[in-house]
């Protein structure tokens, strides 16, 4: 009984805990929280990017058919033709530094030292240089040529392409997204409309490269800040590091950190400012309860128990001993207290007292009882309940059209921005991987064609299978997986489409025209079809606090997701269809994206969808990427209230259940049966042994009850043998016998 009054009482100290922990004032911890998931998105984009170029520089240097007569101004031409311009660009020998061929404009080597740099075993990863006063990134390929005389090692060049960073793109109206250098430096800053007043970030860049530096470099750290603070909005930022977080990558020695900032609004709601008045009413409610309850036990429960197995212990000494303490022992009339079992069984002691002494005989006990102790737990269940049920389905409700920020439902629009451009990146990639596969078929034989798609097939791991499909559509040549195509067609030109309309998995695919040059051997086919691995996009779209993420085609039907799905199957909510639905814009425009929070039988689900593309070969499939986030998952005062008040309404009555469950198990039932066997032998049932099944005072009594029985008993046998004179001569004899 004091455990269920103790836990009770923490469960009230657990509710202000816990309701008071809610900041209300300031900015919310999901916006701050929002802000950092969005930088750590746009460096891992810009991470991404920075990765496929490097990577794509070395598949082309590999690529290259060297001969041992192949001139280095020929190798640059050809390695780097896809290269615009302006790009710097350099081929070196990779043993002795000399310049061997450059294009485009100067590359800055004055700190590089080329012969080191070639002679470390694996891949070069990039290097940040300042040049022309800009900071700029160094690719690295090499490149192995055949050396002319058999005799001599193979020739070594080091291929270096100088190009400006990765373009940076800022997500959401109002922030500005930037690129810093371990020192905190501005690489590059862009900004999304119109940067607020109140965004001036003033040293917001030192303290995330600070901040960076301390978690350690090489690592995909990221973090929350808060700057300047105008009227009622302030700056909120967050920073994040351009490293891998799956082990060594291209961007780890770099020490870029990106910085994104926008002001947010730090106007807090009346209702969320009475939380903590709240959380004294409610645990001084249920300590209140806890007492009355405790006291209701203590006085109606407890010391009834301990006089009836006080009462008990009296009984048996009196019976079982000799002499006139034990006379005075069954002089004293056994007191009846309580109600119920308790008074069942005090009425019964009392009947035993007399027939003890003779005064009377076995007595018979109505069989009709009213309201026992298994009432008062209930009842005490019951009274808590009155507490708990409110705080689990009434009280601090979250408002669906009010409990989300709107900061925090922007932040939902601009991470699912990121994760549509994210999925359209590795598709372009994957139809320019083709496109060039596509452009070296002709004028090969079959087996030099097989060899070519199963070396793309190795060097992009997108791809299930690689083939070639003749003017009626049939395959001619294949490498990989068997296709999952049921759609046959022949398409002009080159992009993404789908091959399959139904089946267990949705089949993507790259494909590129194969045309041959003038004088060259046509190709085995004319189209080239790469089907993309569908687990390679589903691998995409996790990522944290950004909820489940699906790909859609134009008819709204999945295509990839983060969790569990089967292909081709709807939405699994109808306001995620109508707001994937509602980005599309008018015909021959791509759409915009558009968040909305949307109402589920688990509380405010914070949404959003954006149109796949707007350029490039994804831009005509009318695909969206459509993301869910349950708002119980983010750090939103409203919904945080609504959590914790709930939790600490379960907790009350599953701790006023269990402890009073228990009660009723340990001490109420074995009560009952000790008051069916007390009045059974107060009723002259003599030969009903009496076994103790506990150790506590219900145990103590029925063990009395038991030396009751048996001097009663042998009384009754000796009565019936005409030995009995009188009711104290049999109770001594018995007793000195014993």
């Amino acid at each position: 009984m004091a455990s269920v009054v103790v836990l009770l009482l923490m469960v009230a100290a657990l509710t202000v805990i816990g309701l008071e922990g809610i900041h209300t004032a300031g900015v919310p911890q999901a916006v701050l929280n929002g802000e950092q998931q969005i930088a750590a998105d746009t460096a891992l984009s810009l991470r991404t990017s920075i990765d496929a170029e490097a990577g794509g520089l070395r598949r082309k240097a590999d690529a290259y058919p060297a001969t041992s007569t192949s001139t280095p101004t020929t190798a640059l031409k050809a390695l780097t033709s896809a290269t615009p311009g302006p790009f710097g660009r350099a081929l070196l020998d990779a043993r002795t530094g000399r310049l061997l061929a450059t294009g485009g404009k100067t590359v800055p080597l004055a700190g590089v030292d080329i012969a080191k740099t070639a002679a470390g075993d694996g891949k070069i990863p990039p290097r940040l240089v300042t040049s022309a006063g800009t900071r700029q990134l160094l690719y690295f390929a090499e490149v192995t040529l055949p050396a002319q005389d058999p005799d001599r090692p193979d020739r070594q060049w080091l291929l270096v392409v100088c190009e400006p960073l990765p373009a940076l793109t800022a997500y959401g109206d109002g922030r500005t997204a930037e690129v810093l250098d371990a020192s905190g430096t501005s690489l590059a800053t862009v900004v999304r409309g119109t940067a607020s007043p109140a965004a001036a970030h003033g040293d917001l860049p030192a303290e995330a490269a600070r901040a960076a530096h301390a978690s350690g470099r090489g690592t995909d750290a990221s973090g929350s800040l808060l700057g300047a603070a105008t009227g009622d909005r302030r700056t909120v930022a967050g920073w994040a590091q351009v490293a891998s977080a799956t082990g060594p990558g291209e961007t780890d020695g770099l020490g870029l950190v990106v910085l994104s900032s926008r002001a947010a609004s730090t106007t807090t709601t009346a209702a969320a400012a009475n939380y903590g008045d709240f959380a004294l009413r409610a645990a001084g409610a249920l300590a209140l309860v806890a007492l009355v309850l405790g006291l209701a036990l203590r006085f109606s429960f407890q010391r009834p128990l301990l006089r009836v197995y006080l009462s008990a212990g009296r009984l048996a000494r009196g019976a079982t001993g000799a002499g006139p303490a034990a006379s005075a022992e069954l002089s004293r009339p056994v007191p009846v207290h309580g109600f119920g079992e308790l008074a069942r069984v005090g009425r019964a002691l009392e009947s035993l007292r007399r027939q003890l002494l003779g005064e009377s005989g076995p007595q018979e006990f109505p069989a009709r009882r009213g309201p026992g102790y298994r009432a008062l737990a209930v009842a005490g269940v019951v009274v808590v309940a009155c507490w708990s049920v409110p705080m689990i389905f009434m009280l601090n409700r979250a408002d669906t059209a009010t409990a989300v920020p709107a900061a925090v439902l922007a932040d939902q629009q601009a991470r699912t921005e990121i994760a549509t451009n994210r999925v359209r990146q590795s598709l372009d990639r994957s139809y320019t991987d083709l496109k060039e596969a596509a452009a070296s078929l002709p004028g090969r034989s079959r087996d030099a064609q097989a060899e070519i798609l199963r070396a793309s097939l190795a060097d992009h791991r997108q791809y299930r299978s690689l083939y070639l499909l003749d003017r009626s559509g049939g395959i001619t040549l294949r490498v990989g997986d068997t296709p999952l195509r049921t759609l046959v067609h022949v398409p002009d030109g080159g992009g993404i489409t789908t091959v399959n309309a139904s089946g267990p998995i949705p089949s993507i695919a790259a494909y590129a025209q194969v045309r041959a040059g003038r004088g060259q051997t046509p190709a085995a086919g004319v189209v080239l079809f790469g089907e993309i691995d569908v687990k390679a996009l589903n691998s995409l779209l996790p990522r944290p606090k950004l909820g489940s993420v699906w790909v859609t085609d134009r008819d709204d039907r999945v295509l990839a997701a983060s969790v569990g799905y089967r292909a081709f199957q709807s939405l699994p909510a109808s306001g995620l269809t109508r707001l994937a639905r509602a980005t599309k814009g008018a015909p021959g425009t791509p759409g915009t994206a558009t968040s909305a929070v949307h109402s589920t039988s688990s509380g405010p689900s914070v949404d959003a969808a954006a149109p796949l593309a707007q350029t490039g070969p994804t831009a005509g499939l009318g695909w969206h990427v459509v993301t869910a986030e349950p708002a119980a998952a983010l750090q939103i005062p409203a919904v945080q209230a609504e959590q914790r008040t709930m939790l600490a309404g379960i907790l009350g009555l599953a701790v006023s259940a269990a402890g009073l469950g228990w009660l009723h198990v340990v001490v109420v039932r074995p009560l009952r049966a000790v008051a069916v066997l007390a009045e059974r032998l107060a009723g002259g049932d003599r030969r009903t042994v009496l076994h103790p099944v506990n150790h506590d005072e219900i145990g103590s009594v029925t063990r009395n009850l038991e030396l009751v029985r048996q001097v009663l008993a042998e009384q009754d046998r000796a009565a019936r043998a005409g030995r009995a004179a009188g009711p104290a001569r049999p109770l001594r004899e018995n007793t000195l016998q014993r």
